[in-house]
């Protein structure tokens, strides 16, 4: 067969370069392929790590996401979760290390949630020393910080529970007259000053455990006191 002249360059070039320009377009497709695949892997991981935070609600459950989705950005907000449910279910000990282990790695708006937690962990475990200095050291750190005067009550709470009654009250007093514009926040402190001062320590029952108590009740109350209100 006869090639057209004007075919002999295109012939020539596919000799000399054709070949290994189709073996680079072909590798190129492949690496394209596998870009959108991981692409779409990493999006569907995204999707399930989101959807695990909203669900997941036991420390089986949350410790099961925690590490199937460490990788992604739901990651932390996963163990900070975990870290609350292994609190709220009296496991101290591990509830202490997960906050340990995120202190710096925190979600946004969260940062300062991992240093009070594990500032609460200490005080449930009866550390009160430990307790009162990682209080302490955060509302220093952090004055502006939503968790600031959580951690001064703190810091009075477990002065109390180490058998300091009267300086916690002078901690609360002043604490008091530095909040006196924020009528919320006079609340919080005179609610810690009354459960200070009819404290008495009983065995296996700290401050801490009454002041989760009263929180659990002063909710359970608002609750009730709630208008009910009708779907629309």
């Amino acid at each position: 067969m006869t090639i057209p002249e004007e075919l002999l360059p295109v012939i020539d070039w596919w000799e000399k370069d054709g070949k290994q320009t189709l073996a680079i377009v072909a590798v190129c497709g492949i690496a394209v392929l596998g870009y959108y695949g991981v692409k779409n892997h990493r999006a569907a991981q995204a999707d399930a790590a989101a959807e695990a935070l909203m669900s997941a609600t036991s420390v089986d459950e949350l410790a099961e996401a925690a590490s199937n989705y460490e990788g992604t950005k739901a990651g932390p907000a996963l163990k900070l979760r975990l870290a609350k449910a292994c609190f709220d279910a009296e496991q101290y000990e591990q509830a202490l290390e997960l906050y340990e282990k995120l202190d710096g790695r925190a979600p946004e708006g969260f940062e300062g949630a991992p240093a009070v937690g594990k500032a609460m962990c200490l005080e449930a475990l009866e550390r009160y020393d430990e307790a009162k200095a990682a209080f302490e050291a955060f509302a220093e750190a952090q004055p502006k910080s939503y968790l600031a005067l959580t951690a001064k009550l703190g810091a009075a709470r477990v002065v109390a529970a180490g058998g300091d009654k009267a300086k916690a009250l002078e901690m609360l007093a002043a604490l008091k007259e530095e909040v006196k514009d924020d009528d919320a926040a006079v609340a919080r402190v005179e609610a810690a000053t009354a459960l200070v001062k009819r404290w008495e320590k009983r065995e296996k029952r700290t401050l801490f455990d009454a002041a989760d108590a009263a929180a659990k009740q002063l909710e359970a109350a608002a609750e009730e006191a709630a208008p009910a209100v009708e779907a629309p």
